[in-house]
């Protein structure tokens, strides 16, 4: 028995490296000779991100076997999505002599990960969606195997220009400093199309009742378009507290970025309930081509096979990216050898098309997409509005012959939340607002400008050109804004002034624009051009210029005229009503005869002597 134990733990350490490497995705275990070496991964095995990189990842090493029937182990461990955790299994994974580590999936625990392989040159491509600029240079080895999301931003304020929003809320995740990276890019994009982001809302990762606080407090608030840029299980939460508060009717929109649109289709019922009327932005999923769909039906049979849980067995970008990632490495260990800086130079090299699109690095960077497509959910799914393609805009297909448009308009009727017939305002009048408070000059000499007068004490009236022109610049506003004009008596220093010391919000009235005000407050660009000016009222562009002449004729010179023609028929009449048979016979008659005189000797004198001597 002595002699049979050296034996048989050699049977028992083959036994288990063999299940171990069946497990972790190796495609052949028929000998040493053709197992070229060991690739590392990092992934949260309880997403379901990390389980479709997963499987993917194992598919990719099986087709590498069988087209080059050459082997790799993959080990997978798994971060649980905590960066320290992740650091320590990429220490574990490096000890066991990997040649390079794949993922993880957040900037957190690559940034751990890549300070821990650059100490021994080991290449790792993280599935991170952003990544510094300044990275490469702190890791040389580091490389992201994910497009990032800022062209993702412009395709979101493209959506919020179609509809001609001009205000949004974005709500976001306060755990991955990634989101500190992607905000600016959809700030810059947002006003591009003069829109703004007018609150930034950041949650915690893990169940808290501040959720239920921020919701409550938005809702109070006039801005009804909410950007929501979070993970998948934070956003369960979210929507279903909003849906509780009634934020999923009418009135509100709703935009979801990459990270849960891309996941939709793998929702239970009751999420996708509590998400009624989204619009969701999705990496582009190119299901073309044999081998897309070879893959798509070995990969739905083997996901329904390792994770019964999951209700939806369909793959997305997140599988796709991994496949691709893991196919990259496989060969390029296949060509460099092993060695570890030929194998960085092989993976910055690669340049074919995978099946989540173009795969090529510029600067550690896979390219980013250009293409993404447009959702909204509905009903027990979604349904695929088009597309957006940066440059070009919106369309209904990627064909050939495909029409672009700058507004998404063109793809048609879309389900908003409540399933409204007419689009949302994005705005609304807030519940509960201090409104601005306005400052208006009493003492002004120009009275056009700005003037008030008091009614009474509690009325009071705000009237000039000033005036007019704050209002309709508010009724230009795609939002409410609240106010009061308040009346002060005072010198123009003391009232602008009175910004500074936040009595007054805003001033409005005739306010001279000099050096010393600039201390207190700033200033509109001027209206009126500097100097002497002079306020006239404006003509209507409907009066009609033929009958311009008889604006000097006021109803005095009207009345003056009549008087003067009927004069001068009178004296006619009473000098030749002897001489003239015309202007003789009843005093009807004579009545007539003398208006008709009033009338004619308004253009000539000759008129009567035609009648008296025709």
């Amino acid at each position: 028995m002595d002699k049979l134990g050296p034996l048989w733990s050699f049977l028992v350490f083959v036994f288990i490296f063999t299940q171990k490497a069946r497990v972790n995705g190796s495609t052949n275990t028929a000998g040493n000779d053709n197992v070229m070496g060991v690739i590392g991964a990092i992934i949260d095995n309880s997403s379901r991100i990390g389980k479709e990189e997963s499987v993917a990842m194992k598919m990719a090493l099986e087709d590498f076997y069988v087209k080059f029937n050459q082997s790799l182990v993959l080990d997978i461990r798994d971060s649980q999505r905590q960066p320290i955790q992740a650091a320590l299994e990429a220490k574990d994974l490096i000890n066991a002599q990997v040649q390079a580590i794949l993922g993880p999936q957040t900037w957190e625990e690559t940034s751990l990960v890549a300070d821990i392989g650059s100490k021994t040159r080991t290449p790792i491509l993280s599935f991170a969606d952003t990544t510094p600029k300044w990275a490469p240079e702190r890791w040389p080895f580091l490389l992201q195997a994910s497009p990032n999301e800022f062209k993702q931003m412009k395709a979101v304020a493209a959506i919020v220009e179609s509809w001609e929003w001009r205000q949004v809320t974005v709500i976001y995740e306060d755990r991955d400093s990634s989101a500190s990276r992607v905000l600016p890019h959809l700030s810059n994009a947002l006003r591009e199309v003069g829109a703004e982001i007018s609150q930034l809302v950041a949650l915690p990762p893990f169940a808290s009742s501040s959720l239920s606080k921020d919701l409550e407090r938005l809702k109070e608030g006039q801005c009804r378009v909410f950007v929501v840029h979070l993970s998948l299980s934070l956003s369960d939460r979210l929507f279903e507290m909003a849906k509780r508060k009634k934020m999923m009717e009418k009135g509100y929109v709703w935009i979801t970025t990459d990270p849960i649109t891309s996941l939709v289709h793998a929702m239970n019922a009751t999420t996708i309930s509590n998400m009624q009327g989204i619009l969701g932005v999705k990496s582009y999923l190119p299901e073309t081509g044999g081998h897309f769909k070879v893959f798509h039906h070995r990969f739905r049979k083997r996901f329904s096979s390792e994770h019964p849980e999951e209700d939806n067995h369909e793959p997305d970008i997140f599988a796709l990216k991994a496949y691709d990632a893991a196919w990259i490495v496989a060969i390029a260990m296949r060509e460099s050898k092993k060695v570890s800086h030929l194998l960085l130079e092989k993976v910055v090299q690669s340049d074919f098309h995978g099946l989540s699109g173009k795969v090529e690095f510029i600067d550690n960077k896979l390219v980013p997409v250009n293409i993404f497509q447009i959702v909204n959910v509905m009903g027990k799914s979604y349904r695929e509005l088009g597309f957006w393609s940066d440059g070009q805009g919106f369309s209904e297909n990627l064909t050939e012959n495909a029409a672009y448009n700058s507004s998404m308009r063109v793809l048609g009727q879309v389900f908003w939340p409540g399933a409204p017939l007419y689009t949302p305002s994005g705005w609304t009048l807030p519940i509960s607002s201090n409104p601005l408070r306005i400052g208006v000059p009493v003492g002004s000499l120009f009275k056009e400008y700005v003037s008030v007068k008091h009614q009474s004490e509690s009325n009071i009236s705000f009237t000039g050109f000033a005036i007019d022109v704050f209002k309709e610049t508010l009724e230009q506003l795609p939002f409410y804004l609240p106010y009061e004009l308040s009346p002060f008596n005072g010198t123009y220093n003391d009232l602008v002034e009175q910004i500074h010391l936040k009595i007054f919000d805003a001033v409005v009235g005739d306010v001279t624009i000099v050096a010393r005000r600039y201390q207190h407050a700033e200033f509109t660009h001027p209206y009126t051009e500097s100097g002497l000016v002079m306020i006239v009222p404006v003509i209507s562009k409907t009066s009609n210029r033929a009958w311009l002449f008889m604006k000097p004729f006021t109803m005095a010179m009207w009345i003056l005229t009549a008087v003067i023609n009927l004069y001068n028929g009178f004296v006619i009449w009473l000098l030749e009503r002897n001489n003239c048979p015309e202007l003789k016979g009843s005093v009807l008659n004579q009545m007539g005869m003398l208006i008709w005189l009033a009338f004619n000797t308004l253009f000539s004198l000759n008129g009567y002597t035609a009648i008296c001597h025709g």
